[in-house]
Protein backbone atom coordinates (compact mmCIF):
# COMPACT_ATOMS: atom_id res chain seq x y z
CA UNK A 1 0.00 0.00 0.00
CA UNK A 2 1.43 3.51 -0.72
CA UNK A 3 1.43 5.94 1.62
CA UNK A 4 0.77 9.62 1.05
CA UNK A 5 1.82 12.64 3.64
CA UNK A 6 -0.75 15.08 4.42
CA UNK A 7 1.38 17.95 6.09
CA UNK A 8 -0.84 20.84 7.21
CA UNK A 9 1.05 24.23 8.08
CA UNK A 10 0.67 26.84 11.66
CA UNK A 11 -2.97 27.41 12.05
CA UNK A 12 -4.68 25.38 10.32
CA UNK A 13 -5.84 23.22 13.91
CA UNK A 14 -7.77 25.98 14.31
CA UNK A 15 -9.99 25.55 10.90
CA UNK A 16 -13.56 25.73 11.39
CA UNK A 17 -13.19 28.82 13.93
CA UNK A 18 -10.96 31.00 11.63
CA UNK A 19 -11.84 33.43 8.87
CA UNK A 20 -14.77 30.85 7.14
CA UNK A 21 -14.86 33.75 4.31
CA UNK A 22 -11.26 32.62 3.34
CA UNK A 23 -11.01 28.78 4.55
CA UNK A 24 -14.57 27.67 5.11
CA UNK A 25 -16.32 26.10 7.88
CA UNK A 26 -14.81 22.80 7.76
CA UNK A 27 -12.36 21.51 10.42
CA UNK A 28 -9.12 20.42 9.95
CA UNK A 29 -10.31 16.99 10.83
CA UNK A 30 -12.95 17.13 8.39
CA UNK A 31 -10.32 17.51 5.70
CA UNK A 32 -7.93 14.44 7.18
CA UNK A 33 -11.17 12.36 6.78
CA UNK A 34 -12.04 13.53 3.31
CA UNK A 35 -8.73 12.77 2.14
CA UNK A 36 -8.19 9.23 4.07
CA UNK A 37 -11.65 8.17 2.31
CA UNK A 38 -10.69 9.45 -1.21
CA UNK A 39 -7.20 7.37 -0.59
CA UNK A 40 -9.02 4.47 0.53
CA UNK A 41 -10.69 4.01 -2.46
CA UNK A 42 -7.54 3.69 -4.44
CA UNK A 43 -5.61 1.66 -1.57
CA UNK A 44 -3.47 4.02 -0.13
CA UNK A 45 -2.44 4.89 3.17
CA UNK A 46 -2.35 8.96 4.75
CA UNK A 47 0.22 9.75 6.98
CA UNK A 48 -1.39 13.22 8.12
CA UNK A 49 0.55 15.91 10.56
CA UNK A 50 0.07 19.28 11.38
CA UNK A 51 1.98 21.40 13.27
CA UNK A 52 2.77 25.13 14.01
CA UNK A 53 6.08 24.96 14.05
CA UNK A 54 8.65 24.91 11.09
CA UNK A 55 10.79 22.14 12.43
CA UNK A 56 8.62 19.82 13.32
CA UNK A 57 7.61 19.38 9.77
CA UNK A 58 11.04 19.72 8.13
CA UNK A 59 10.92 16.94 11.43
CA UNK A 60 8.41 15.21 9.72
CA UNK A 61 9.38 15.09 6.25
CA UNK A 62 12.65 13.55 6.85
CA UNK A 63 11.46 11.22 9.36
CA UNK A 64 8.42 10.17 6.77
CA UNK A 65 9.66 10.57 3.60
CA UNK A 66 11.43 7.59 2.87
CA UNK A 67 8.41 5.09 3.54
CA UNK A 68 5.88 7.77 1.52
CA UNK A 69 5.23 7.81 -2.55
CA UNK A 70 4.09 11.29 -2.28
CA UNK A 71 2.97 14.48 0.07
CA UNK A 72 0.29 16.74 0.05
CA UNK A 73 0.85 20.11 2.18
CA UNK A 74 -1.12 23.29 2.95
CA UNK A 75 2.21 25.63 4.68
CA UNK A 76 -0.35 28.12 5.74
CA UNK A 77 1.95 30.93 6.56
CA UNK A 78 4.81 29.45 5.63
CA UNK A 79 4.47 29.28 1.95
CA UNK A 80 5.73 32.81 1.86
CA UNK A 81 9.35 32.40 3.59
CA UNK A 82 9.99 29.37 4.11
CA UNK A 83 12.92 28.17 2.22
CA UNK A 84 14.04 25.40 4.55
CA UNK A 85 10.85 23.85 4.31
CA UNK A 86 11.35 24.35 0.14
CA UNK A 87 14.50 22.46 1.07
CA UNK A 88 12.82 19.43 2.67
CA UNK A 89 10.52 19.35 0.39
CA UNK A 90 12.65 18.92 -2.60
CA UNK A 91 15.36 16.76 -0.59
CA UNK A 92 12.53 14.01 -0.32
CA UNK A 93 12.12 13.69 -3.90
CA UNK A 94 8.82 13.01 -3.91
CA UNK A 95 6.16 14.59 -6.26
CA UNK A 96 4.50 17.21 -3.75
CA UNK A 97 1.44 19.10 -4.54
CA UNK A 98 0.99 22.71 -2.60
CA UNK A 99 -2.40 22.85 -1.45
CA UNK A 100 -4.25 26.10 0.05
CA UNK A 101 -8.05 26.67 0.82
CA UNK A 102 -8.23 30.26 -0.14
CA UNK A 103 -7.36 31.80 -3.64
CA UNK A 104 -3.84 32.75 -2.63
CA UNK A 105 -3.77 35.34 -6.00
CA UNK A 106 -6.45 37.10 -4.82
CA UNK A 107 -4.94 37.91 -0.97
CA UNK A 108 -3.11 40.67 0.43
CA UNK A 109 -0.40 40.95 -1.90
CA UNK A 110 2.71 39.36 0.71
CA UNK A 111 0.47 36.18 0.73
CA UNK A 112 0.59 35.97 -3.32
CA UNK A 113 4.52 34.73 -3.47
CA UNK A 114 5.05 30.57 -2.79
CA UNK A 115 8.84 29.98 -2.13
CA UNK A 116 7.25 26.74 -1.65
CA UNK A 117 5.36 26.10 -5.29
CA UNK A 118 8.80 25.40 -6.96
CA UNK A 119 9.75 22.44 -5.15
CA UNK A 120 6.25 20.89 -5.59
CA UNK A 121 4.98 19.50 -8.92
CA UNK A 122 1.08 21.89 -8.91
CA UNK A 123 0.12 24.37 -6.72
CA UNK A 124 -3.77 24.07 -5.77
CA UNK A 125 -5.76 27.37 -4.43
CA UNK A 126 -9.09 28.71 -3.69
CA UNK A 127 -11.20 25.50 -4.07
CA UNK A 128 -11.53 24.67 0.00
CA UNK A 129 -11.44 21.11 0.84
CA UNK A 130 -12.05 19.82 -2.46
CA UNK A 131 -8.06 21.05 -3.37
CA UNK A 132 -7.51 18.47 -1.27
CA UNK A 133 -9.57 15.71 -3.14
CA UNK A 134 -8.05 17.39 -6.68
CA UNK A 135 -4.33 17.09 -5.09
CA UNK A 136 -5.24 13.58 -4.44
CA UNK A 137 -6.53 12.34 -7.88
CA UNK A 138 -3.12 14.66 -9.18
CA UNK A 139 -0.83 12.40 -7.02
CA UNK A 140 -2.25 9.20 -7.76
CA UNK A 141 -1.15 10.14 -11.85
CA UNK A 142 2.52 10.55 -10.57
CA UNK A 143 2.69 8.04 -7.72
Amino acid sequence: MKTILLIHGPNLNRLGKRDAQHYGSVTLSDIENLVRDEARKADIEVKAFQSNHEGELIDFLQAESESAAGIIINPGAFTHYSYALHDAIKDTGLPAIEVHLSDIKKRETWRQMSVIAPACVLQISGKKEQGYVEALAELQKRI
